[in-house]
């Protein structure tokens, strides 16, 4: 079973309180600020394409990539029914390798706290950069240690859709800055429901390290943001929202 296999099916409907239409304007006017309004744009863990649609109706040419074959093709059922083109491509973010340089990237809704570490956190900041023009820009959120420690911890959550239903059951190890999830969905078929289980582990970076992996990887901080608004990282806010140029 490939990553994220059996997830891909439910991903969106358990997603469906995620704004990504306020979080496609905010990216677009991020890179407005410095100078980017058009060009090729890559999606890194473009998971099922949401993002990457919004983006390309805004008149970005865009590449997605994302590890499981399954995230892309409800991708690309998605850009089909929108009347836009992806290029989208099966590639871990360590393994990026594109056909040539792109004006921006964006990494988004946790896809950094997949990364296996600091070492992968690493190779994906250098791969990115390698490929991001001179003066381009790399924006990329990530988990908050006070989400990990206080939001998912140790903590279960039941999500009931209907006709679909979800445990989620999260343990969190301080000592290591990880939580593993477990998760448990039951879609209901005919007169019965399919089981389908589905687990991960999601790594807190701090601000050092992800810093430094900006900076190997030729890249600065402009800004860091408390979710997808203008506004100061909080001590109670869940998602940091990092604005990264290349500058070599």
């Amino acid at each position: 079973m490939s990553y994220y296999g059996n997830f891909a099916a439910f991903y969106d409907a358990f997603t469906d309180d995620v704004d990504r239409t306020s979080m496609a304007a905010f990216i677009a006017e991020k890179l407005k600020q410095n100078g980017i309004s058009g060009g090729i744009l890559l999606d890194a863990g473009c998971g099922t394409g949401g993002l990457s649609v919004l983006c390309a109706q805004m008149g970005f040419d865009v590449i997605g990539t994302d590890i499981s074959p399954e995230m892309l093709q409800k991708a690309r059922e998605r850009a089909q029914q929108a009347g836009v083109q992806l290029l989208l491509l099966n590639q871990p973010l360590e393994e990026l390798d594109l056909y040539g340089t792109v004006r921006a990237a964006i990494c988004t809704l946790d896809t950094v706290n997949h990364l296996t570490g600091e070492q992968s956190l690493r190779q994906a900041f250098a791969r990115i950069g390698l490929f991001l023009e001179p003066g381009g820009v790399f924006l990329f959120d990530c988990n908050t240690y006070y989400k990990h420690s206080q939001v998912l911890g140790d903590n279960a959550y039941i999500y009931d859709l209907g006709d679909t239903y979800c445990g989620w059951q999260n343990t969190f190890y301080p000592e290591d800055n990880t939580t593993d999830v477990d998760l448990t969905f039951f879609d209901r078929q005919g007169g019965s429901f399919a089981r389908y289980d589905e687990s991960f582990t999601q790594y807190y970076f701090t601000p050092q390290q992800l810093e430094s992996a900006l900076a190997a990887a030729g890249m600065r901080v402009l800004q860091v943001c408390g979710g997808y608004r203008d506004q100061p990282l909080q001590k109670d806010s869940q998602r940091a929202v990092y604005i990264a140029s290349k500058e070599r």
